[in-house]
């Protein structure tokens, strides 16, 4: 079979009818999407893995907002158009995300004899175990990958934002001149106490704002802009110092 996100109404597999309706529903769609997903396996670890499938769950995740009767969905050509991505690009990374439940088909419709497909995400938040973080887990290497899967993922969506013009990081932190936006690197020495504190503090911030944005109404206002969080703070176990009695031989 074609490897593509699209049917020929009546083709046998992954669900096709000949009603143009998928298996589920009647309506063909499928269930309304979860709260959260919490991820401890590598097979979605390995769909997360992606700048380009975590672009397609930004999309999604962004048209949850939209009025009408395809609100919170979207068409791989809608998708395509949203991403600047040719459409034929996009397939296997859909299908890839809806195998892991990333994504779900919200709505099927037949158009010129092929079943076209709404996706939606799957879930309000997705959020990565700490368990597989662990030094036993099997699934170690792939959070990590995924982790840095965003930081790929927000370098190049910033790289084109600013290159449109459509994103000013000298505007004034006042919102009068356009968006305001915050960047700050750094590299500390601090006592483990306060950065548990330090790590607190960020977690209460994103906390709130993630529980209203999930359980609030939409933003509605003409000034609404569309806005991009990354937070990575780590602290690092300072390096053992080396035994007096371990210095490598010499030969004599």
């Amino acid at each position: 079979m074609a490897e593509n996100a699209e049917q020929q109404a009546g083709t046998a597999g992954e669900g096709g009818r000949p009603d143009g309706r998928v298996d589920g529903r009647p309506d063909g769609r499928t269930p309304e999407r979860l709260p959260e997903r919490r991820v401890d396996d590598v097979a979605t670890l390995k769909a997360l893995a992606d700048p380009l499938r975590l672009a397609i769950l930004g999309a999604l995740g962004s048209a949850r907002s939209q009025p009408g009767p395809g609100g919170g969905s979207l068409t791989a050509k809608e998708l395509a158009a949203a991403l600047a991505e040719p459409q034929t690009k996009l397939y296997r990374h859909i299908k890839q995300l809806e195998k892991a439940g990333l994504i779900r088909v919200a709505g099927t419709r037949l158009v010129s004899g092929i079943v076209e497909s709404r996706y939606a995400v799957a879930h309000d938040s997705v959020r990565l175990s700490s368990e597989i973080f662990s030094a036993g887990s099997p699934a170690r290497s792939e959070a990590h990958d995924a982790m840095l899967a965003a930081v790929d993922r927000v370098r190049g969506d910033f790289h084109a934002k600013a290159a449109s013009g459509r994103l000013d990081p000298s505007a004034p932190r006042d919102g009068s001149a356009g968006p305001p936006s915050l960047f700050a690197h750094s590299e500390l020495r601090i006592s483990q106490d306060r950065l548990v504190r330090l790590r607190s503090r960020l977690a209460e911030v994103f906390d709130e704002l993630f529980t209203e944005v999930r359980n609030g109404p939409q933003e509605e206002a003409e000034d609404a802009v569309d806005v991009t969080v990354l937070t990575l703070l780590y602290g690092v176990r300072p390096e053992r110092p080396a035994r007096a009695d371990s210095h490598p031989a010499t030969d004599s």
